[in-house]
């Protein structure tokens, strides 16, 4: 199954719908990040990621 990122908080999943905030997800993402301590990381800060994962950094669609 193709992965896929949510339009709204960027999270990759395999679902059709963000586990996290309930919004369709796209097929059309470029690049990502994986972060592993949301309350300690400096670029999760940055990208205001507060749940640990894998995030798209350009979701399209």
């Amino acid at each position: 199954m193709k992965e896929k990122a949510c339009k709204e908080c960027k999270m990759i999943t395999n679902l059709d719908i963000c586990p996290i905030c309930k919004v369709a997800t796209s097929a059309d993402w470029m690049g990502y990040v994986s972060v592993i301590d949301p309350e300690n990381s400096l670029i999760a800060e940055k990208l205001d990621i507060k749940v640990k994962g894998k995030y798209a950094l350009r979701v399209k669609g």
